[in-house]
């Protein structure tokens, strides 16, 4: 006689991960499987949010899209499903239009750029895996934001990372014409 082997958990979708009721708990969807995410020190929030307003104030005078914050839900991969959380994201007004949003289901569609806030837990081999995944679903860059260091590496598809020393400007002449902001200003 074989002894009874348990059947693996259930892959969830997206949409059935975005149903789940709200138990308090910080989540990803996982190639299907919850994981919890530690909670970030209040200084990441505060990174998260210099980062976001700083972004939105641009995006929003230039007419040009859609800033997001708070680990907004993006769906990166499909079959099994992976929703991440980006701390920052922004979406150009080309990849969704002006007028109603969305509010009760995850975007389809990647945003062209996401900020990445790294925490003193994040292991370089982690970031680096998340900066392929949003890169091969769609995302035009990834910025890395580094509390630690005051600095920031900007990763596209099939380019050399870009670096961004503590007393350097960040910008995104791809993504975002114009943008320029003291990286600093992320910190204070």
């Amino acid at each position: 006689m074989t002894p009874a082997t348990a059947d693996p958990p259930r892959l969830l979708t997206a949409e059935e991960y975005g149903r789940l009721p709200d138990d308090g708990r910080k989540t990803e969807l996982i190639r299907g499987r919850v994981v919890e995410m530690p909670q970030p020190y209040p200084y990441h929030g505060f990174v998260c949010m210099n980062v976001g307003r700083i972004v939105d104030a641009f995006v929003r005078a230039q007419k040009r899209g859609r800033v997001m914050s708070n680990d907004s839900g993006v769906i990166t991969e499909r079959g099994p499903d992976t929703v991440r959380g980006a701390d920052i994201c922004f979406y150009s007004f080309e990849r969704i239009p002006p007028g109603p949003f969305p509010k009760d289901s995850y975007l389809t569609v990647m945003p062209d750029l996401v900020f990445e806030v790294r925490s003193p837990s994040d292991r370089r081999s982690k970031v680096l895996g998340k900066v392929t995944e949003y890169l091969t679903a769609g995302v035009i860059a990834f910025c890395v934001v580094n509390p630690e260091t005051g600095t920031a590496i900007v990763y596209r598809d099939n380019q050399d990372p870009e670096a961004f020393a503590a007393d350097a400007e960040l910008t995104l002449p791809d993504i975002l014409p114009g943008f320029r902001v003291p990286l600093r200003q992320f910190f204070e």
